[in-house]
């Protein structure tokens, strides 16, 4: 890999891209301050999406984690983390934002924000999402579950410059992401809270092969 191949994911705004089976993307922290939404598509049929809330029953865990399969709202496999340098800390449960969002926060004016980043990036490939959701994949945010297992926690990130996650494509599939805008809330990783550029590249090989997580069943026994 070279600095070429490097696509840049511009502060508050996004950028998609397609996968075949097999090949993997490799997402850059390049600064290590900035939370990263994701959201990944069957590409020949964009009603099927990644779901955090199948990915949770899947796997058992709140978060995903090294190895984890997240699967799609008609439960198939779609993507697995097969690399992360990072802390491992990243969110499932925090929607993207969205004007909605910057409005009840006292915004009066357009912000830029994850779900039109999201829509914005797929639209530059060519395609329309038919139900898009704000159920993102949070990669790098740090969302804490606090002693009483019940609240949570907002908290900057805790990555630093050039951490990065790699996702194996389990289906052909188009892959967003956004360099998220929030800049009230402190999510992002410096006292400044400003957004930052993030990069990922794809890859055709020189990844690990990790096999995955298959759906988890009850113990019967």
């Amino acid at each position: 890999m070279t600095q070429d191949d490097l696509i840049t994911i511009p502060a508050r705004h996004g950028k998609a891209a397609t996968l075949k089976a097999g090949q993997s993307l490799r997402l850059i922290n390049t600064h290590g301050t900035q939370v990263v939404d994701c959201w990944a598509w069957r590409q020949d049929d964009l009603s099927e999406f990644m779901s955090m809330e199948a990915t949770r029953v899947w796997n058992q865990r709140l978060n995903p984690d090294f190895g984890d399969t997240f699967v799609t709202n008609h439960r198939n496999p779609i993507l697995t983390i097969v690399e992360d340098t990072s802390p491992g800390v990243h969110d499932s449960f925090m929607a993207a934002c969205d004007r909605r969002r910057y409005e009840r926060l006292g915004v009066t004016e357009y912000h830029r924000n994850c779900f039109d980043n999201m829509i914005e990036a797929v639209r530059e490939l060519g395609y329309e999402i038919p139900h898009p959701t704000l159920a993102s994949l949070n990669v790098f945010m740090n969302i804490a579950v606090m002693p009483d297992l019940r609240s949570l926690d907002t908290r900057p990130t805790v990555t630093k410059p050039g951490d990065y996650i790699t996702f194996r494509a389990e289906m052909d599939c188009i892959v967003a992401f956004s360099a998220c805008p929030q800049d009230i809330v402190p999510i992002q990783g410096m006292e400044d809270n400003i957004p930052r550029d993030a990069h990922f590249c794809v890859l055709d090989d020189g990844f690990p092969d990790v096999p995955g997580t298959s759906t988890w069943t009850p113990d019967t026994k």
